[in-house]
């Protein structure tokens, strides 16, 4: 009896406790791939990954319950990751439907509007083939309008039938329709050019949904495939939701591209109305403008400016060899002689080629014309007072002729003794007060070239200048010489006279209508220095022609290394100045050895990394000091003739003596 009852309390034992450890070992296998499911949702792992695990993998077998909960689980799993993944996927769509109605709105070509539509179609639903037709009411068709993916030249330039085809379909129903294979589907109306079409493009999957406005069906939308396929429903929302915000874009185009053509033709109506007011506001001050130019004395470039306004037109006035006087308001040439002499026989305002032409008339004798541009529809009343001009032309080219005769007279004198120096200098300041010119003050002399105008010409312009400017002008051996004050003073590059020589090239070139050379030397005070003054700058206007530089104005400081050669004083130093000056004043503020730099480049052949040995600097560091140079010089300093330029000025520099104050003048 104690021996059975041993033997069985252990046995009931071990199979007690044999039991318990089964079902713990069943149940946390099942609790194990619960949690693995979990972690697979979380993971976002596809669909095999939700199976079960294998007998071998559990250790132990599951019991029939624990087994079916763990069946049921997997699917419960299945169906959410299936859910997540419809939700991810319409919040894709979502946001490109967002993103896509944001980039329609900011278009406003409708070209733009259509190719974004079919781009952005093509991208969301990944398809070979996206394409837009448009309805033609007045053809009573649709017709293809943009492509993208397409290869067939015919599938481009096809046109349906309202009910052929399944876009023919889709336009005249207004509903969407799809086809797996478009071939073979007896669904739709085929036709041998429709056809045609789709299989040289070799097109078989085909969707198309409507372009509405309201219950208006104005094209279709389509995205197509090469292979065959069923388009699911979430496919064709998605689709008809893009046809929709491109249908309202392509609407809000077209009404933006009315709306400019109707501001066109709104200002077009303005210009007409304002152009009326204008005339009737310019017959009011015609009288009152002639009139006050005789009565307050006015010049001849009054005139020219008086007519142009009063008339609304550009005016030119010449005297009688043609030599222009002023103008205003136009760039024309003198008009033809054949036209000045039949108003001058006929005594009244004649047409040639557009421009009317008055003969300037003292009596008999012909002092000039006047020409008007811009008006050849130029009427009765404009005419006479056109010719009325004329009289008050005359008057005034009578007083400037006489004044002018003196004045010529008397300046020429004066500049000739200036740049002669064979006069007494002490005389040469009275008599250039009398004229309006101060000696006392720094002047610039100008030699001046035209290769295109006469010399008389242009020694008339510059006449006109010296008198505006109060200076000189003359012929002085052949040569038309203007003596005006110094405008610029300073020493650096843009400075000194040769910036007022550049500016009187451009002056000058432009009144005569081609270009005009002008070498300039100075400033210089006091008669004795202008001998010299004028001997500099002829050679500076030879070397400007000589350097292929016509129409351009400097001094011999201008042409760098070539002007110190040919001037009389070599100025190394102000050379090195104008050269190098803003890195010269860096290293002198801030103790930089930017010079040094600069030269060691040059030196190395432009080679950054042998500078950089050279210095026992790193690489960055020369190459961080040449941006500095380059801020200071100018982005151009590479350049060859300005690294020439440069180079020429380091080996001046650096054999300057230390205490050499005329080498490097201060700033």
């Amino acid at each position: 009896m104690p021996t059975t009852g041993n033997t069985a309390s252990p046995g009931t034992g071990a199979d007690t406790g044999g039991g318990t450890g089964t079902g713990a070992g069943q149940s946390w296998t099942a609790l194990r791939h619960l949690r693995h499911l979990l972690d697979l949702l979380d993971q976002g792992a596809p669909a095999e990954q939700f199976a079960p695990p294998p007998a071998s993998a559990r250790g132990s077998r599951l019991d029939e319950p624990d087994a079916a909960v763990v069946a049921e689980a997997t699917r419960v799993a299945l169906r959410i990751r299936r859910t997540l993944g419809q939700h991810r996927r319409r919040e894709a769509e979502l946001a490109a439907l967002f993103d896509t109605a944001g980039d329609l709105a900011r278009l406003r070509d409708p070209d733009a509007v259509l190719k974004a539509i079919v781009r952005r179609a093509k991208l969301l639903l990944g398809t070979d083939v996206t394409y837009l037709s448009l309805n033609d009411d007045e053809a009573g068709d649709t017709y293809m309008r943009v492509t993208d993916g397409s290869v067939s030249a015919a599938f481009q330039q096809v046109r349906l039938g309202m009910g052929e085809g399944l876009g023919g379909l889709v336009a005249s129903t207004a509903r969407p329709y799809s086809t797996g294979d478009y071939r073979d589907d007896r669904r739709f109306r085929h036709t041998t050019t429709i056809d045609g079409a789709v299989t040289e493009e070799g097109l078989r999957a085909i969707l198309g949904v409507p372009l509405r406005l309201g219950t208006r069906v104005i094209g279709v939308l389509y995205a197509a495939d090469r292979t065959a396929r069923t388009f699911t429903p979430d496919e064709v929302a998605l689709l008809s939701s893009l046809a929709d915000h491109a249908a309202i874009a392509i609407d809000s185009a077209r009404l933006l591209d009315e709306t400019r053509s109707a501001l066109v033709d709104l200002n077009e109506a303005s210009r007409t109305i304002e152009a009326h007011s204008d005339a009737m506001r310019r017959a009011e001050d015609a009288h009152d403008r002639l009139t006050d130019l005789v009565l307050r004395g006015a010049d001849i470039t009054d005139v020219a400016t008086a007519i142009g306004a009063v008339l609304q037109g550009g005016t030119l006035i010449h005297d009688a060899d043609g030599t222009g006087l002023a103008r205003s308001g136009t760039d024309s040439g003198q008009p033809s002689a054949r036209a000045v002499a039949a108003s001058r026989t006929g005594g009244r305002a004649v047409s040639a080629d557009g421009t009317w032409v008055c003969a300037v008339l003292a009596g008999p004798e012909l002092l000039g014309s006047i020409a008007l541009t811009g008006r050849p529809d130029l009427g009765d009343a404009d005419r006479r007072l056109f010719e009325r001009a004329g009289v008050v032309t005359a008057l005034l080219l009578l007083q400037r002729r006489s004044v002018a005769e003196t004045e010529d007279r008397v300046r020429g004198e004066l500049l000739g003794d200036l740049l002669t120096g064979a006069a007494d200098p002490a005389s040469l300041p009275a008599r250039a007060r009398r004229v309006g010119v101060n000696l006392d003050h720094p002047h610039a002399v100008f030699v001046l070239h035209s290769a295109t105008a006469p010399r008389q010409r242009l020694l008339a312009a510059a006449a006109r200048v010296a008198h505006s400017r109060k200076g000189l002008a003359g012929l002085h051996h052949d040569d038309v010489v203007l003596v005006l004050p110094a405008e610029h003073t300073g020493p650096g590059p843009g400075d000194g006279v040769g910036a007022d020589a550049a500016g009187l090239a451009g002056e000058l070139g432009q009144g005569l209508g081609g270009p005009v050379t002008v070498g300039a030397a100075g400033p210089v005070t006091g008669p004795g220095r202008f001998p010299d003054a004028h001997a500099e700058a002829l050679r500076c206007r030879t070397a400007l022609r000589a350097l292929g530089r016509e129409g351009s104005g400097a001094a011999l400081g201008d042409l760098g290394f070539l002007g110190v050669l040919l001037g009389d004083q070599t100025d190394l130093g102000g050379y090195v100045r104008r050269t190098l000056g803003p890195v010269l004043d860096y290293d002198a503020r801030r103790g930089t050895e930017l010079v040094h730099t600069l030269r060691t480049y040059f030196d190395e052949g432009t080679s950054r990394s042998r500078a950089a040995e050279a210095l026992h600097v790193h690489v960055n560091t020369v190459v961080q000091r040449l941006d500095r140079i380059g801020r200071l010089l100018g982005h151009d300093w590479q350049r060859p003739e300005r690294a020439l330029e440069l180079q020429l000025a380091l080996r001046v520099h650096r054999v300057q003596r230390p205490d050499d104050s005329a080498a490097l003048p201060p700033a």
